[in-house]
């Protein structure tokens, strides 16, 4: 949740989080309702019941691998999760996520966030800013280039496309 000074809370997820996890096949034949209510179910119970707009999931290597469904980033979306930070993420998925709007920082000290900890961050720059007083107080990432802010910013390439469509 982004509270009045900015900051986001940080849910943790370990390593290797597949694309099954975070929209399980069980659900896929139904809408992004019902996906989303099963997010990380398998991992984190309680996080789809629990997790607040503006909350950010930190994650280990290799997040998003698995299959190219692209519900695995709506669905974080869809929870109002402003973004998700790991040393690495697969191809697929990353496309897939900015794709919907999901902003992705790609952060080699991810793992270093807690669970529960406030964060600030400036993706056009690649800064987190540790608001609990945690060391490092400032860890750095991969800035996030003008045309994929753009595309979060809007809700996804089709929103930027149609925001940007004349007639």
């Amino acid at each position: 949740m982004t509270d009045h000074n900015g900051t986001h809370r940080v849910w943790r997820v370990g390593a290797d989080i597949d694309t099954d996890a975070l929209a399980p096949g069980a659900y896929m034949k139904f809408g992004i309702d019902e996906i989303a209510r099963h997010c990380l179910q398998r991992v984190r119970p309680e996080f789809a019941g629990q997790v607040r707009p503006g909350d950010v999931l930190a994650a280990g290597p290799n997040f998003g691998i698995g299959s190219s469904r692209e519900q695995a980033a709506a669905a974080l979306v869809h929870l109002g999760v402003a973004a998700v930070i790991a040393p690495s993420f697969n191809g697929l998925y990353f496309r897939n996520a900015f794709n919907v709007g999901l902003l992705l920082l790609t952060c080699a000290q991810a793992e270093a966030l807690v669970e529960g900890e406030r964060i600030a961050f400036d993706p056009a720059a690649g800064r987190i800013r540790r608001a609990d007083g945690a060391d490092p107080a400032d860890m750095l990432c991969e800035a996030v280039p003008p045309f994929l802010m753009d595309m979060v910013r809007a809700g996804g390439l089709l929103n930027l496309l149609k925001q940007r469509q004349t007639f």
